[in-house]
């Protein structure tokens, strides 16, 4: 068991600090210079405190059948909130965590070990790079959630990216990717239009607040070949102790309006939140 007291580092992209929940035994907090990053609780994996990790969850449910092991890949790694969660829900899961600092990982792995035989494997690299290299067709999910600092880096936002996110991705793959904007949503209306290139199907989960423009805040995008069942994630998104909206088809068309896909040479990193969006304490 890890001892009770905060754990400082200084990292590639930040200062990180781990801090015990004083209301869950073996509960984690990870900040990066005092944005929350993760949260995870080891004596409880399927735990998701954060809301947007909570959308995330939903969405990996419905990929297949309960239980049912998956191939994911996770460009991001944090505390690995996610892929604990699939580790106990899907086990005999492959992942794949993939995250461009280093240092982060290290305190992650030494402070949070992961479970044994996980089937999780992590790696230190950058995001795009790997993607890059990986084979065509080797993933059920990809989930995205890259964040330098608190801004995504603008490589990870472009066409050329969601190709390769394609590419990797299995026919029935699904692609996740926590992203966050506010009115009057010139980023994510754009990432919607530059995965509406690529992909057939496309939904979005945010809670009302942020997308009638009253807020800046997380917003879930789901990208697929196949069929979106909108309403079921829907029913379970309203019945959230923070609900949510999920918008899909025609309503989803109209938020995204005129946004066009974003090449490499125009990608631009997601807008700086706003002083205290995403800040504690």
């Amino acid at each position: 068991m890890n001892e009770a007291i905060p754990v400082v580092r200084v990292t590639a992209h930040g200062t990180a600090k781990l801090m015990p929940d004083i209301d869950r035994e073996r509960a984690w907090l990870l900040t990066v210079d005092g944005a929350p990053q993760s949260y995870v609780d080891l004596g409880e994996p399927t735990h998701l405190e954060f809301e947007y990790a909570r959308r995330l969850g939903y969405a990996l449910d419905a990929v297949a059948e309960a239980g049912v092991p998956l191939d994911v890949l996770h460009l991001g790694g944090g505390a690995c909130t996610l892929p604990r969660y699939v580790a106990a829900t899907r086990p005999g899961s492959r992942q794949h965590v993939v995250d461009a600092d280093r240092e982060l990982l290290e305190l992650v792995t030494e402070h949070l070990p992961l479970p044994e035989r996980a089937g999780i494997a992590v790696h230190a690299a950058d995001a795009r790079g790997w993607l890059e290299a990986a084979p065509a067709d080797s993933a059920d999910v990809l989930i995205a959630d890259v964040f330098g600092g608190s801004r995504i880096p603008a490589h990870l936002t472009s066409l050329g990216y969601a190709r390769e996110a394609e590419r990797v991705l299995r026919g029935d793959g699904v692609y996740l990717a926590n992203l966050a904007d506010s009115a009057p949503f010139g980023f994510l209306r754009s990432q919607l239009a530059t995965f509406a290139a690529v992909f057939e199907e496309l939904a979005l989960i945010a809670e009302p607040g942020v997308l009638r423009g009253r807020r800046f805040g997380n917003a879930v995008l789901i990208a697929s070949h196949r069929p979106i069942d909108a309403g079921a994630l829907a029913r379970r998104t309203a019945a959230d102790a923070f609900p949510a909206r999920v918008e899909h088809g025609p309503a989803l068309r109209e938020f995204v309006g005129a946004a066009r896909p974003v090449g490499d040479a125009d990608a631009v990193p997601s807008p700086e939140p706003p002083g205290g969006a995403f800040g504690i304490g």
